[in-house]
């Protein structure tokens, strides 16, 4: 049986590769770099070309890169929790186009996204109370430990000194729990790890385990529904205590605090004076007495007391961990 087979010249093939090669080429890229309101890079924020399949994700400098985008009229779309949805229209041709994009703040507190045990809740879609308390809403001056942050700044939320011993805890009751033989007091969450409600070994206060000056956010869980995320530990409310953390693994996030206080006495010790002692001798004491009662007139508490100031000064440093990979052959079974 004779077969016949037909040759395709090469010249065809090498003009095929051409055309492919050069279709490829009149291919465009998009890129630039997403920045909030204080110019600070917006990392992990989701960038797309509208109606198209094309997008990409920010780098921790907030870059992007959306590569091989035919040429065209697009509209691209950046949105970021906490941020408004910007969109802009772009203009793609053969080369790259650079886009600088600065998002501005969604100030719809509905819209607010509450980190709880389980994941993320919009503030809308939470059917529990929550108070979120930040940094910028804290009760400013000498604060000793962090309850005193919030004291008075959140409703239901009762913080009392049990003692005034340098280290001593505060009483700090939600909504008024009360219990005859179990504990009173609220679940400690700090930065995810619930602290013992029976307190931590050598402190006498768990919050005092942290710097004040070192808390980012405070979220108080305030009924019963936080028992369906920390189990019974939560029946009297839970603290969640974010501490601060570093934007982007290529900053250094540095702060300096300072307080100066100055106290004075309010109000002397009433007492007997000099002159009511001796007249008081003078009255009932006899001749020996009176003679060793002296002239002299001295205000011992304004010779004890004085006017102290007192200075704390805090610099911390804080930055994110930064993303590494373990390499497949030191975890993967040889």
């Amino acid at each position: 049986m004779k077969k016949t087979f037909t040759s395709i010249p090469l010249t065809i093939i090498l003009l095929l590769c051409i055309g492919i090669s050069g279709a490829m080429a009149q291919n465009g890229s998009v890129g630039g770099k997403v920045l909030d309101e204080k110019s600070a890079p917006v990392s992990y924020a989701t960038v797309l070309l509208k109606g198209t399949a094309f997008g990409a994700n920010t780098e921790d400098d907030g870059t992007f890169e959306i590569n091989n985008v035919p040429p065209g009229n697009y509209t691209i779309d950046v949105s970021y929790v906490g941020y408004a949805t910007f969109e802009q229209t772009v203009t793609v041709s053969s080369g790259r186009t650079n886009v600088n994009i600065e998002l501005k703040t969604d100030y719809l507190s509905l819209n607010e996204v509450v980190v709880v045990g389980y994941g993320t809740k919009q503030v809308k879609d939470m059917t529990g109370s929550v108070t979120s308390v930040s940094s910028k809403d804290f009760n400013k001056g000498s604060v000793a430990s962090p309850e005193q942050l919030i004291s008075g700044k959140v409703a239901g939320i009762a913080v009392t000194s049990s003692g005034g011993a340098p280290g001593a805890s505060s009483r700090i009751r939600v909504r008024g729990g009360s219990s005859l033989n179990a504990s009173n007091d609220p679940l400690i969450v700090i930065d995810g790890v619930p602290v013992d409600n029976n307190g931590v070994s050598g402190s006498a206060n768990a919050l005092n385990l942290i710097n004040p000056n070192d808390i980012e956010n405070i979220t108080v869980l305030k009924d019963a529904s936080a028992a369906a995320i920390y189990g019974s530990r939560a029946a009297n409310g839970v603290i969640i205590i974010t501490t601060k953390k570093g934007v982007g693994s290529s900053k250094l996030g540095v702060e300096y605090t300072a307080n100066t206080s100055l106290s004075t006495i309010n109000e002397y010790v009433p007492s007997v004076t000099a002159d009511d002692l001796r007249a008081l001798i003078a009255d009932v004491g006899n001749s020996k007495q009176k003679a060793l009662v002296g002239t002299e007139t001295t205000d011992w508490q304004d010779l004890i007391y004085r006017s102290p100031v007192s200075m704390d000064q805090n610099i911390s440093f804080f930055r994110r961990y930064q993303k590494f990979t373990i390499p497949a052959h030191l975890w993967l079974p040889q």
